[in-house]
């Protein structure tokens, strides 16, 4: 039985990560913070997918304790921060380093100690590398790098842009998904068509529905799964 934890499931990709889950007949736990002011609101969303709601606190020891009751199989992280909300809500607290590099990682040993996953499935972005420029990036890849090094088997999938209607709109990021797709589409038709499906935008639905599969395939386990391989 897949009983699939959901980190990050508040988010964009997230909740329709916990639907795919359920509709996919398996067990899905939607992971909320317990400070949350909307709880209610998100055990009642999540409920009414058929899905459980978790509010272990971000710490080692109880997440660990957390997947292991709740005999967790397959672990999803998508979780990561925006200026927008570091800018709103204070660097310190919401940074890159403490979100998209502190909270994966330490899930990621959770997972390894719980010892009842079989796979860690870490959501990070096409261009994270050694070399990658800007903060965002460059944190995205510390993060696979401790995930990889957790002692779980784990697959890490870099999407390109993500769209679809998001809480927060991201206003930027959808202006430049559409000149991306605009271009890419023109390189397509001229028969480029592996750089089109490398850099092309994907919906969150779609992603959701592929992340579920490369983490219950074999095939993609200690493997870094690119964007071309997300629209399939």
């Amino acid at each position: 039985m897949v009983v699939g934890f959901v980190a990050g499931a508040t988010g964009f990709t997230g909740k329709a990560l916990v639907a795919a889950l359920a509709q996919g007949g398996h067990a899905a736990v939607a992971h909320v913070r317990p400070d949350s002011r909307d709880l209610a609101h998100w055990q009642e969303y999540f409920g009414a997918l058929g899905a459980q709601v978790d509010t272990s606190p971000w710490q080692a020891e109880a997440l660990a304790e957390t997947l292991k009751n709740r005999r967790v199989t397959h672990v999803f992280c998508c979780v990561g921060t925006t200026r927008a909300r570091m800018k709103a809500q204070g660097a310190a607290q919401n940074s890159y380093e403490a979100v998209d590099y502190g909270l994966p990682k330490m899930l990621a040993e959770a997972a390894a100690k719980a010892g009842c996953v079989t796979r860690y499935v870490y959501l990070s972005s096409l261009g994270a590398g050694p070399g990658a420029k800007g903060a965002y990036l460059q944190w995205r890849w510390r993060a696979e790098e401790a995930v990889r090094g957790a002692g779980v088997a784990w697959t890490v999938a870099r999407p390109s842009f993500i769209t679809g209607q998001r809480d927060q709109e991201r206003t930027s990021e959808a202006v430049a998904a559409k000149i991306a797709d605009g271009v890419l589409g023109a390189i397509g038709a001229l028969g480029a068509t592996t750089v089109r499906d490398r850099y092309r935008s994907t919906n969150d639905a779609r992603l959701a529905r592929a992340l579920l599969r490369i983490g219950l395939d074999p095939a993609f386990a200690n493997q870094v799964v690119l964007s071309d391989e997300l629209q399939r």
